[in-house]
């Protein structure tokens, strides 16, 4: 559902969407890729194919890390963000009609806390997020 709607509107799979968003969050817009795969729920292998996809497609680049020289860490790219605010609307369009419309008698905010805590459990605490 989330994922055929990005992908017919915007040529995004949804883990994609999320690590153009993951890295939008990060300070200067980049995350060592071991990192990036935690906050995406993907293995270290897998989120190197979703890069390498990214990167073919310039939404994306592979750079050293200057911590140490020896990680890589993904950065998101102008024209990626370009995509990603062209992709957001779409994706909270999905959301709403396909998860949201169907919580009419759900307290939103228990939900919402219940979906922080999930997420808390699973990736430890979030991205520090960039001010806007």
């Amino acid at each position: 559902m989330l994922d055929s709607d990005l992908i017919q509107s915007e040529g995004l799979s949804l883990t994609e969407y999320t690590v153009l968003m993951n890295l939008s969050e990060a300070p200067e817009r980049s995350l060592r890729m071991s990192e990036l795969a935690n906050y995406v729920s993907i293995s270290v292998s897998g989120l190197t194919r979703v890069v390498e996809r990214l990167e073919r497609t310039g939404l994306v680049e592979r750079v050293r890390s200057t911590a140490d020289g020896r990680g890589q860490l993904a950065r998101l790219t102008p024209a990626g963000l370009k995509c990603l605010k062209k992709a957001w609307p779409v994706h909270l369009e999905s959301v709403r009609r396909h998860v949201m419309d169907h919580l009419q008698n759900v307290d939103l905010a228990a939900f919402a806390d219940a979906l922080a805590a999930i997420a808390q459990a699973e990736v430890g605490p979030p991205v520090r997020r960039r001010g806007r």
